[in-house]
């Protein structure tokens, strides 16, 4: 089960903290911030001014919701209401939308990575929170892409409602908002990953450890062969020459 746990802390096992606390925290400053806007709506440019949560939020706003090993990202519809792709697999197996529309647990959502299937649904800040602090518009400072305006990615983010196909490294949240606020299907994350993985795998110290290994290997089980020997030499050299 140790595969399918490490998937559910990926997007969804993450300590809630103690919401109640920030906003008795915080709230005397948002009541302040809302008598100087006149109480303000999403509409006229300002986010939320109900002292629901902590941050003013504008329509078209990329959000990100730090969990324990990586990222999900949103963006802000307006209304208290967020679009955000996830994977989910209860549009595969029922046609309920009363079922579809409760929010995803942890089996749904796992067995919607494992199936390739996921959802670019809509759900209230909270709900896409889930108890974690909101980031708003960080990409904005290492994209090399311009933002486009509010409205179009709010758009963008509306019309591609629905279930499409998932993919953990290829297509996730995180290309779903840069598409919508960048204009460009691309992950950071995606790319880091990418990255550790062929520093520690194709590296000249594998190439070496392989190199003398896998003969070692070969001759211990008695299956040397013109094959197994041309495999013994090709996959080293692959190997030093990706590093």
């Amino acid at each position: 089960m140790f595969p399918l746990q490490l998937l559910a802390l990926i997007f969804i096992s993450t300590p809630r903290h103690d919401v109640k606390d920030k906003k008795r925290l915080r709230g005397g400053e948002e009541e302040a911030a809302d008598r100087r806007d006149g109480g303000r709506t999403d509409g006229q440019g300002g986010g939320r001014t109900d002292g629901k949560h902590e941050l003013r939020l504008r329509r078209g706003d990329l959000l990100e919701v730090p969990r324990t090993l990586f990222t999900h990202f949103g963006i802000y519809l307006g209304g208290d209401r967020v679009a955000h792709f996830i994977p989910d697999i209860m549009p595969v197996i029922s046609s309920d939308q009363c079922r579809i529309k409760q929010m995803v647990s942890n089996t749904r959502l796992l067995l919607g990575v494992l199936a390739k299937r996921g959802s670019v649904r809509v759900d209230s800040v909270e709900d896409f929170a889930y108890g974690s602090e909101i980031l708003v518009n960080t990409i904005d400072k290492v994209c090399s892409r311009t933002a486009l305006q509010g409205e179009e990615v709010a758009m963008r983010a509306e019309k591609l409602q629905g279930h499409v196909s998932y993919s953990l490294l290829w297509y996730n949240c995180e290309h779903y908002v840069m598409y919508c606020r960048y204009g460009t299907v691309m992950s950071f994350q995606t790319f880091q990953f990418c990255k550790t993985v062929r520093r520690l795998l194709l590296s000249r110290r594998v190439a070496k450890v392989t190199g003398m290994l896998l003969p070692c290997l070969l001759l211990y089980l008695g299956a040397v062969t013109s094959c197994s020997a041309l495999l013994a030499v090709l996959l080293p050299f692959l190997i030093w020459m990706a590093s």
